[in-house]
């Protein structure tokens, strides 16, 4: 016996130097790749605290922050942690963002393991999980650290509920507690973990019984169970739901009527079930169709998710890793899937990164009941397995490739989606920064036909505009982007410079103080009300914005040169 479990183990750990040496392997490219302009300045490159680094200070920032829309202590902290480490050489951060994947990987495997005892399986699924082209986001975004940062708190939490159904206590309870709510800490997500958990009683745990006599007699019992897990759900919700709703995120109910959330959550159940079975044309952002959601996708979706519903309660006695799965994928979706609408995208990849795994143990054990049914010889699953981990780390491999840099990324984009707005703004500021006016004034132009009201677009014309030296259409452009967001900071600060071109210093002051009213932080505004400080003789008070600058970004070295001629100048 002792033999036995002693090969069990060697193959375990055979499979996870396969697991981890192959997902790093797919994923080594990003270690060359840049930041790109879609939120990693909202959580790296321009945020002062995370930049900053692990301080006092700034842990308890983190602890209190709803800032862009989430309370996700754990994410800022590990942010800080890359930047204490990596400063902001984007390799470091996406080299962390792979190494948590890989102990995803490994975890998922682990915990599979663990509760089945059926080591081939729970390897394959940790291997789709590993190299699924639809994961590249979660990995390759250094935004999306949230992701790969809560899901491993998801899979531990998971691991210590093995070890508590196995040897019940409160001491094991605690350490179930103790992870899930770290998960909660990163991402909001995990508000359907304890769900999972019950799913996990009735298959592979058993703890439900193996008749539907046993069922009605231990349900009540083990839904008490998960109860106290539920008090950090609703904290968290509603701090989730504070976050969003100041940070302007969630839609009225008349912008977005019931209906058509109704919709676009059905065709993007659906979607996620198509891109995991032939996973292209995958993009950064997938616009939201509106009312113009067309009905022959909803029914199609519609038709598709209510036919393997059906399929699954057939097979539910007799398959029960089915009914798992299937409700695993359906329910972990929910907090993502549109019915509470935030954000401008239809349906996004990273939201699929936990549910897949549903699918993917669906896939996996059915497959493996099929061929034991049809007395296949052991090569050919092995063989097939193997063929699927090839094509699918070569297609993680040409999607990582469009992550490389901001441009690449929304090229892509732009070829995978149609009317893609955000797609083309972002674009033309990733020509912007390059001082490729042209070719950003272009993609402007195209965001704002696609969608007329989108005011940071109009304001990046208009600074693209401003820079090109064609002041009276760049301060157009610049005053329409107020009008449709009289708030946003970016536009104060743009129409602010164009003002300032012209020589209306009072009116350029004005909108520099703006938009430092609505972000304190912004270090743009800081360094522009600076100058015009500086150029009114307002030696004393352009000097202060410089050290306010400085104190944001200590690498601007536009505001320490004009310090510094300032302070020899007094």
């Amino acid at each position: 016996m002792s033999d036995f479990f002693r090969r069990v183990q060697n193959k375990s750990g055979l499979v996870v130097l396969l697991l981890a040496s192959l997902t790093l392997v797919v994923y080594a490219s990003v270690g060359n790749y840049e930041f790109v302009n879609v939120d990693d300045d909202l959580f790296v490159t321009s945020n002062a605290r995370v930049r900053e680094g692990l301080t006092w200070e700034n842990v308890g920032w983190a602890m209190r922050s709803l800032e862009v829309a989430f309370w996700q202590p754990l994410t800022w902290l590990s942010h800080m942690l890359d930047c204490e480490l990596f400063g902001l050489n984007p390799a470091g951060h996406h080299l962390m963002s792979v190494l948590l994947h890989v102990l995803n990987v490994i975890l998922l495997f682990w915990v599979l393991e663990r509760m089945t005892g059926a080591l081939w399986c729970s390897a394959f699924v940790a291997a789709l999980f590993a190299l699924h082209p639809l994961n590249v986001e979660s990995v390759a975004w250094v935004t999306e650290r949230k992701n790969v940062l809560s899901t491993l708190f998801w899979l531990l939490t998971m691991g210590a509920y093995v070890g508590y159904v196995r040897n019940p206590g409160w001491k094991r309870y605690s350490v179930v507690m103790g992870a899930f709510v770290l998960g909660l800490m990163a991402k909001p997500m995990l508000v359907t973990l304890p769900c999972v958990l019950l799913l996990l009683d009735y298959w592979p745990l058993g703890r439900l019984g193996k008749d539907r006599k046993e069922l009605p007699e231990r349900l009540p019992r083990l839904v008490l169970e998960k109860i106290p897990l539920l008090v950090p759900v609703a904290a968290v919700s509603v701090l989730a739901v504070e976050a969003q709703s100041k940070a302007g995120a969630l839609p009225t109910f008349g912008m977005l009527p019931t209906g058509v959330r109704v919709a676009n959550a059905v065709v993007s159940y659906g979607l996620y079930l198509k891109k995991m079975v032939w996973p292209m044309d995958l993009a950064v952002f997938y616009p939201h169709p509106g009312s113009s959601v067309k009905t022959w996708w909803v029914v199609l979706a519609a038709v598709v998710l209510v036919g393997i519903s059906l399929g699954v309660w057939w097979r539910r006695q007799s398959s029960r890793y089915l009914v798992v799965g299937w409700l695993w994928y359906l329910g972990t979706l929910v907090p993502v899937s549109g019915l509470v609408q935030v954000g401008g995208h239809a349906m996004a990849d990273r939201f699929a990164y936990v549910p897949l795994i549903g699918l993917f143990i669906m896939v996996t054990w059915g497959a493996a009941e099929i061929a034991q049914s049809a007395h296949l010889k052991k090569q050919w699953p092995v063989a097939a397995g193997i063929s699927v981990v090839m094509v699918l780390a070569l297609l993680t491999q040409l999607q990582l490739s469009h992550w490389r840099n901001s441009i690449a990324l929304f090229e892509h984009a732009l070829q995978s989606t149609t009317n893609n707005h955000l797609a083309y703004s972002n674009l033309g500021l990733a020509f912007l920064e390059r001082e490729s006016l042209d070719e950003a004034i272009y993609h402007f132009y195209k965001a704002i036909e696609i969608a007329p009201m989108f005011a940071l677009a109009h304001s990046n014309l208009g600074t693209a505009l401003q820079r090109k030296g064609m002041l009276d259409e760049a301060l157009k452009y610049s005053i329409r982007a107020l009008e449709i967001n009289p708030d946003l900071p970016e536009a104060h600060n743009n129409l602010g410079i164009v003002l300032f071109r012209k020589g209306r210093l009072n009116e350029a002051l004005q909108h520099f103080s703006r938009a430092l009213e609505i972000k304190p932080d912004y270090v743009p505004a800081y360094y522009n009300l600076g100058i015009v400080m500086a150029d009114q003789n307002r030696i004393k008070e352009a000097i202060e914005c410089f050290r306010q600058v400085l104190k944001l970004d200590s690498g601007h070295a536009g505001a320490r040169r004009r310090l510094a001629l300032l302070s020899e100048g007094r």
